[in-house]
């Protein structure tokens, strides 16, 4: 139905009429061969940070509650294989991508911003059958774009748990695009979204299971959104600038416009950072610095005095929490201290760095309090970068180095190698055992997935 008069005039003067033609008339051959590698290769990444999320923690509780929302023959949850309807395993399946802190993530906007578009469309993929590979990519692309671009188009720092905000309109600009909704009914989607949009930054202060659940919530309110404005739900349309608009309401300062001329321009998903290690992304600048000294003058946990991190102030927002006595599996994981002296004993970070019994170690724990953290002067809010990382000897050498590319960036990215073992090591600590030969396959399948009729097969091979 067209809007009214009015209506139209309001959807004009807000942004998301932009996004929501951007997703309407972009199909798989306005991306160029880079972003299709690019989808291909975290397309893969989060299903591998997805089966390892299975091992998460309440995932019993979780799926235990999500079959309560109704059995079906829908969409399966990613290593379990229950059958739930699809808002409800979306849900499921974004709790398990990002529980691990170990998905994909748009550096500049600050936003995990594969999540929620990977759950919804391959939670579609399963309800509708028969969406080939070139229409699931172009869709995921798609998703990503929004996302990423809200948060580039953000100039505040982070007041809302922005990975779920700005994922949430990721995930409707996907399952728009499969569904091939026009602008005026994405429009209604999204501003349906906004209505359910989501995600303390508590959980994030508190460091508990609630920070991942928010990228399931979101994940769900996508689908439920996508389902009401297809059935013809209106919503305000002033919904990214409108003055309870997601920017004012969730961001505060922004800046559209520079995103607004990258539309179709710039594919923010080529600008998206792998994760090397288990941990938020803002570790991973101080770790990579860590490292780098540790390569170059090999030296032992046992010989630091102690280490001093001069990071941005969202990175000390993020990551510059203290060592605790008890701490919760997702604190320690957004913990500088902790990560640092975990890299410290054992030469890297892996996911064995935070289970029960190595988050009590004394040792490491004594370690991490010998990290201490300082906010450098960089005035941008949503830097993560530039890091420096000193350490000083109990025998007085003194280390220094300076990170402005961190490892996993698509200027210092990973290599195909270290991508695919990343995958493979991820796929052997699955909740359940799925076998190696069905990880050969998701690789062979993803690696040609222009060539897939139907999605759906690709989720055969992550449940046993």
């Amino acid at each position: 139905m067209p809007a009214t008069p009015g209506q139209a005039e309001h959807i004009t003067k807000d942004g998301i009429a932009a996004f929501a033609e951007h997703v309407v008339k972009n199909s798989y051959s306005d991306l160029p061969p880079s972003t299709v590698n690019s989808v291909k290769t975290f397309v893969l990444d989060g299903f591998g940070v997805g089966i390892a999320g299975s091992r998460g923690p309440w995932m019993d509780c979780l799926i235990e509650s999500a079959r309560l929302q109704g059995h079906s023959d829908t969409s399966r949850i990613w290593v379990f294989g229950d059958h739930l309807p699809a808002s409800a395993a979306a849900m499921v399946n974004a709790y398990q991508m990002h529980n691990s802190e170990f998905d994909c993530v748009h550096e500049g906007a600050v936003v995990h911003a594969m999540t929620i578009p990977l759950a919804v469309a391959m939670a579609e993929a399963e309800r509708v059958g028969r969406i080939d590979g070139k229409t699931l990519m172009t869709a995921i692309a798609l998703g990503v774009d929004v996302a990423s671009h809200l948060g580039v188009a953000s100039k505040a720092s982070l007041r809302f748990f922005r990975p779920a905000t700005a994922g949430a309109f990721g995930g409707v600009a996907t399952l728009g695009k499969l569904r091939q909704f026009d602008s005026e009914m994405m429009i209604h989607a999204f501003g349906t979204v906004l209505a359910q949009t989501s995600g303390t930054m508590q959980a994030h202060v508190d460091g508990g299971i609630m920070l991942a659940m928010q990228m399931g919530f979101n994940a769900r309110n996508a689908v439920v959104a996508a389902d009401m404005a297809e059935r013809g739900l209106k919503a305000p349309p002033s919904v990214l600038e409108g003055e309870f608009g997601f920017f004012r309401l969730f961001e505060g300062d922004y800046d559209l416009a520079p995103c607004m001329d990258a539309l179709g321009k710039i594919w923010r998903i080529d600008e998206i950072a792998h994760k090397p290690f288990p941990s938020g992304r803002a570790t991973h600048g101080v770790l990579d610095g860590l490292l780098t000294l540790k390569r170059e003058h090999g030296f032992s946990a046992d010989e630091v005095d102690h280490v001093l991190c001069r990071i941005p102030s969202l990175t000390a927002q993020l990551v510059g929490r203290p060592i605790l006595e008890a701490m919760e599996v997702n604190y320690a994981r957004l913990s500088a201290p902790y990560v640092l002296a975990s890299a410290l004993i054992n030469g890297g970070l892996t996911i064995d760095d935070f289970s029960p019994e190595a988050i009590s170690e004394e040792k490491r724990l004594a370690l991490g309090r010998r990290v201490m953290v300082e906010v450098n002067d960089n005035p941008d809010k949503n830097a993560l970068t530039p890091v420096t990382i000193e350490v000083l000897m109990k025998q007085g050498q003194r280390y220094e180095v300076t990170m402005d590319v961190v490892y996993g960036n698509p200027q210092k990215p990973l290599t195909r190698a270290a991508h695919i073992e990343k995958f493979r090591q991820n796929w052997s600590t699955a909740a359940k055992m799925l076998p190696i030969n069905k990880a050969d396959e998701l690789i062979a399948l993803v690696d040609e997935l222009e060539a897939v009729s139907d999605a759906s097969t690709l989720i055969d091979r992550m449940v046993p």
